[in-house]
């Protein structure tokens, strides 16, 4: 199995300003989601950039930086152009790995990987976990439904699949449900394809940018694993929470 990490990584962040560069047990937060590329099976780490100075930071701890333009409006666009830039054939895989992702497991991005070729038939690959019952109608945990050889039906922000008869009464039994997870891996050819497409009016309904592949016919092939992975970087507690962590495993 050969596959290449991208790290999207951008330092305008509404949130967190500046995040990529923001200093973890002494090194910036996109050191530490690049050793955890590099501490998984694939072929190449590359981040995708659009600030000299993450770039700078990168290229001086001897990572590799890809300077990309400015106008993406997501990571997946920002990906496609390194592709291009690093003239990879439509039949190699790419796995997303966001830039505020120091925490993530190696083994989690090969899972994502090896699900991808294991279904040529996908375009893309994700994973999944059992949802908890806090979870069933919350918004933000994106639930998924899958057919029986794990081939993405859809994904909703709503509690899916609605289990009648339980959901009316306000019962959050949530066995048999999963949570998105967005760890994504992708056929380079599929993204050359995804930039030409126009937003899909379930993608705009739900704010999910993976309902366009479905809206365009393409296949997403699904592995639900035991359990999620430490969150992210999005806000100045979440910052506060890895950096303990971090300090915490020495």
């Amino acid at each position: 199995m050969r596959y290449h990490v991208v790290i999207p990584a951008r330092h305008a962040s509404s949130r967190l300003p500046g995040k990529p560069l923001l200093d973890i047990a002494g090194r910036p937060m996109i050191w530490h989601v690049c050793q955890r590329a590099g501490e998984s099976a694939a072929a190449s780490v590359v981040v995708a950039t659009d600030d000299s100075r993450i770039a700078d930071a990168v290229t001086a701890f001897g990572g590799r930086a890809c300077m990309t333009a400015a106008h993406h409006q997501s990571g997946t666009d920002r990906i496609a152009e390194v592709v291009d830039l690093m003239g990879w054939t439509d039949e190699d895989v790419v796995v997303n790995l966001q830039g505020d992702e120091p925490l993530m497991p190696p083994p989690m991005l090969d899972r994502v990987a090896q699900t991808l070729h294991a279904h040529p038939g996908a375009a893309m690959a994700t994973l999944g976990v059992p949802l908890h019952p806090d979870e069933v109608f919350d918004s933000n945990a994106v639930k998924l439904v899958t057919d029986r050889h794990g081939m993405a039906l859809y994904f909703s922000r709503a509690p899916i699949p609605w289990k009648r008869g339980v959901f009316e009464r306000d019962r959050p039994e949530a066995a048999g449900m999963y949570r998105h997870l967005g760890l994504y891996a992708y056929r380079v050819g599929f993204l050359r394809r995804y930039v030409n497409w126009e937003p899909a009016p379930l993608e705009q309904a739900e704010c999910l940018e993976q309902l366009r592949v479905l809206w365009q016919g393409e296949r997403i092939a699904v592995a639900i694993v035991p359990e999620a992975p430490p969150a992210g970087v999005d806000t100045e507690a979440d910052y506060r929470r890895v950096v303990e962590i971090c300090k915490a495993a020495g």
